[in-house]
């Protein structure tokens, strides 16, 4: 390709495409007309001897060749901006920020008590809107469409170019019962666990979950005798019970009941489960989208 004379706004209107996967919604973020981002489109068609971007109804899906050159291309950008742009100036303490956090439950419980301590010590003006949701597959039409600024939950089950992330919390799993229940006793053998009756935190409302696919791999099932949206009311449910329930170990450790119970590893070997930070490229720049990622980071550090 030859590189003398190219337009380097079409970089730009190649990665609001990608951003956006809708014309005219990239063409306001490029600040162009939708028949300019048009136009640019069939340039970069012909430069790249693609279709880049399909038309379906879920918007633009881009090609292979899209999505292979989507990273370098936004990377060249970034590069471009901070040599064209004067350093931002950022201070969380005179501006009156505001931003919308996605959490499932787990770290509702486990991170935000830390983040908010945080972020009000730091940004005294600042306001923190926390929206719960369940889907972890959610995360990338809340991003999309801006109704969150970022997200901390399991990936969704198809990623996306556009979407960015990184790993911050883990934790394994624990088989729990109380002391004083009939389950109490003995070792947490499979045999025994099956026999169980089984608490079952399902924020979907499915009625099985992970335990559930590793015994059917074996050939067995287990009775689910109660199912719950979320995992940490659980453990106040197990003392003096017969019920076992399998979950995430802060939840345990954190909960007021905690010396009541008795912690087992699962009889099954439970993969442990990963949370991750998630925002869309297009506030991958700006000072106070990168100041809360750098806040939400310190706050999963703290956890034990």
């Amino acid at each position: 390709m030859n590189f003398e004379g190219f337009d380097l706004n079409l970089l730009a209107a190649f990665n609001a495409l990608m951003t956006e996967r809708n014309v005219t919604k990239a063409a306001a973020m490029a600040g162009v007309s939708q028949p300019a981002m048009s136009a640019a489109l069939a340039r970069l068609r012909r430069v790249f001897d693609d279709p880049l971007f399909i038309r379906s109804a879920e918007g633009l899906l881009p090609t292979a060749k899209a999505q292979g050159i989507a990273p370098p291309v936004a990377e060249a950008l970034a590069r471009i901006r901070s040599v064209m742009q004067p350093a931002e100036t950022f201070d969380p303490a005179a501006q009156a920020l505001s931003f919308t956090l996605g959490l499932t439950e787990y770290p509702l419980h486990i991170m935000l008590p830390a983040l908010s301590k945080a972020f009000a010590a730091q940004a005294p003006h600042g306001t923190l809107h926390i929206r719960a949701f369940t889907d972890r597959d959610e995360t990338v039409a809340l991003l999309d469409s801006g109704k969150i600024d970022v997200a901390l939950s399991v990936t969704p089950s198809k990623t996306q170019s556009r979407i960015l992330s990184v790993p911050l919390l883990s934790d394994e799993f624990v088989t729990l019962t109380g002391k004083n229940g009939d389950a109490a006793p003995g070792e947490m053998t499979l045999q025994r666990f099956v026999a169980m009756k089984h608490i079952l935190a399902s924020p979907e409302g499915n009625r099985y979950g992970l335990v559930d696919e590793m015994l059917r791999a074996r050939g067995l099932s287990r009775q689910v005798a109660l199912t719950l949206p979320g995992m940490f009311a659980i453990p106040a449910l197990l003392p003096g019970t017969d019920y076992v329930s399998t979950l995430l170990r802060r939840a345990a450790t954190g909960a007021a009941c905690r010396d009541a119970l008795l912690s087992y590893p699962p009889p099954l070997a439970m993969p442990p489960i990963e949370f991750h930070l998630l925002w869309h490229q297009r506030t991958q720049e700006p000072a106070a989208h990168r100041w809360l990622r750098t806040m939400i980071a310190a706050a999963c550090r703290e956890i034990e």
